[in-house]
């Protein structure tokens, strides 16, 4: 066997057994991080200015800054006392745990901003798609997540309560319930 060959079996073979083992560790729910609590899982900011780190220490440079409170964010990671976010666009880095709330909030559809001016979340009074719309949410819009059941989410923007289906949210997990 030539000897390039049998070097890319090797690779392909352990590149199969690792694959095999993330899809085995992902049918086993989220992990839990040093923490005690599951990784991944959405947090919120808790002030008005967080500095996004490139790594997890304030010996490291600073990548962005946050200026809005209420910020849904998904932490991945965890070491110390620094937990390592993900934004709604994708953007990842280290952000001090203190900077953190457990307090849920989602962002309506921010994946469609931009995409048309005729584009909303619809609030409903109830879950169930027939039910009276009681505001349209444009994308982008912050709200409080109150409790979700799987399919919907009960969310407050301004004062209005309401109920949004769970995938027009980006602060909540696919099939993810709680109060």
């Amino acid at each position: 066997m030539p000897k390039g060959l049998k070097r890319s079996c090797c690779t392909l073979f352990a590149a199969a057994f690792l694959l095999a083992g993330a899809v085995d560790a992902m049918a086993q729910g989220p992990s839990k991080g040093p923490s005690g609590l599951p990784l991944p899982r959405f947090v919120s900011l808790k002030s008005g200015r967080v500095n996004l780190r490139i790594g997890p220490s304030t010996d490291y440079a600073v990548s962005w800054m946050y200026t809005r409170s209420g910020l849904p964010v998904e932490i991945t990671q965890e070491y110390d006392n620094w937990r390592k976010i993900r934004d709604a666009e994708g953007t990842e880095g280290w952000v001090n745990q203190t900077l953190l709330s457990g307090e849920r909030t989602a962002l309506a559809a921010p994946w469609m901003k931009g995409k048309g001016n005729d584009i909303y979340v619809n609030m409903r009074q109830d879950a169930q798609t027939n039910s009276s719309i009681v505001a349209k949410l444009q994308p982008g819009v912050l709200a409080k997540v109150l409790e979700c059941s799987g399919t919907w989410c009960r969310i407050e923007v301004d004062g209005t309560k309401g109920w949004v289906t769970q995938t027009e949210i980006w602060g909540a997990y696919p099939g993810e319930a709680f109060k």
